[in-house]
């Protein structure tokens, strides 16, 4: 199978199962604090929608055994995720993967892998350095919006941050092997994209006057990695049912083109 041949592949089913243990795991993952005991404690929980990014890791995983490019070379590129349904405390589902589009952008390759089940619909956008220039189509172009900053928060990470989140299902050994790392061009394991954006998504809450679990629609570009041990800044414009957002590490950015719908 080569590149040109991954649009549309059928990457199965899979039955997604999670308790309130793993659920609260993920929250602390993306910095949920001891206090708010209906993210971290059964008795209230009420568990984060980006969870289910996490979840479909593992149509990511399938389509990198493909054969057509090595998985370890490739990063996160961008992420969306649309809820039809609150997640459960806990549960079963089936869910069901695909290769929805590939894009030849010159130097490199964007695989769009699509997860879908009865609670959510999360598209992954996987980005394959240096493997561009097979003749494919180059896709849409991003669009950009104008937005002033009407609100901000920093997140404090910790060294610990990335060997933590791996625990909830993103095994990506860039995240914990410092000569994987290394081999990709980084001078030691990076924070996970999915991590990231799981932080910002739980801070906009508080712009959008929500709760993090009301979390409708969300989508982000992952545009530089975070270190752990690094402070995330997130700014944001909007209200509840559609905010502008960003992400940054010093002058760096980290999140672009982030928009979020909570309601």
């Amino acid at each position: 199978m080569e590149l040109k041949d991954l649009a549309g592949h059928d990457l199965g089913t899979r039955t997604i199962s999670y308790d309130a243990r793993d659920a609260i795991l993920y929250a602390l993952a993306v910095g949920a604090s001891c206090d708010e005991t209906d993210l971290v404690y059964e008795r209230d929980l009420r568990v984060l929608p980006t969870y289910a990014c996490a979840l479909g890791l593992w149509a990511v995983e399938e389509a990198g055994g493909l054969g057509p490019y090595d998985p370890n070379t490739s990063l996160h590129a961008n992420q969306s995720l649309q809820m039809h349904a609150p997640m459960p405390r806990s549960g079963s589902f089936e869910a069901r993967g695909r290769i929805a589009e590939v894009w030849d952008k010159g130097k490199a390759t964007i695989v769009t892998v699509v997860v879908e089940c009865e609670i959510f619909t999360a598209r992954y956008g996987i980005f394959l350095p240096g493997r561009g220039g097979w003749g494919g189509e180059r896709g849409p172009s991003a669009s950009r919006q104008e937005w002033q900053p009407s609100w901000q928060g920093r997140h404090a990470t910790d060294r610990s941050r990335a060997a933590l989140y791996r625990l909830t299902g993103d095994l990506h050994p860039i995240h914990i092997d410092i000569e994987v790392a290394r081999a990709n061009g980084f001078d030691r394991p990076i924070l996970h994209g999915l991590c990231t954006l799981g932080i910002a998504a739980r801070m906009l809450a508080e712009p959008a006057g929500a709760h993090p679990s009301e979390l409708r629609r969300l989508e982000a570009r992952l545009a530089a990695p975070v270190m752990p041990g690094d402070p995330i800044d997130v700014t944001a414009d909007g209200q509840g049912a559609g905010l502008f957002f960003q992400a940054n590490v010093g002058e760096t950015t980290v999140l672009t083109s982030g928009r979020a719908a909570f309601g």
